[in-house]
């Protein structure tokens, strides 16, 4: 199965989500985002495929969101679309893309709905938590 993840390295829960995917067998296209960058047909599909906003898909957390003035709810989609092309760092990540669907994979144990296959169990993120269970069970996030 072809499996497209937008990534950010520096993100832990991306991380994760690649680490998941490799872990279940799978060798996704890792597309480090903010190397390079996004199109606005991209992003509209992407967002359309998982049912996202722009606002939606808008990192607000350690990102420039708030200084480019982009939080106020009469900010349109067509300026934060423009905003997410310009500075790739405000949409927010992992983005996975495959044949089950688009998601974004926050918390990562979303990607878990993309995947039939998982990794074996018990399985723990990163940082030590619990994510797949003894029993082949998700464990809530």
């Amino acid at each position: 199965m072809d499996i497209v993840i937008f990534h950010n390295p520096a993100c832990g829960t991306s991380r994760n989500v690649v680490q998941i995917v490799h872990d279940a067998g799978y060798v996704p296209t890792v597309i480090e985002y903010l190397e390079v960058g996004w199109t606005r047909p991209q992003l509209l599909g992407l967002f359309a495929s998982a049912g996202l906003t722009p606002r939606a898909a808008l990192r607000v957390s350690k990102s420039p969101a708030a200084d480019l003035g982009l939080l106020g709810e009469d900010v349109s989609d067509d300026a934060l679309l423009d905003a997410m092309v310009a500075h790739p760092i405000l949409v927010n990540r992992p983005i996975v893309s495959c044949a089950h669907g688009v998601r974004l994979c926050r918390p990562s144990g979303i990607v878990l709905d993309l995947l039939p296959n998982w990794p074996l169990t018990p399985y723990f993120k990163e940082n030590g938590e619990l994510l797949i269970g003894e029993d082949g069970m998700r464990v809530p996030e």
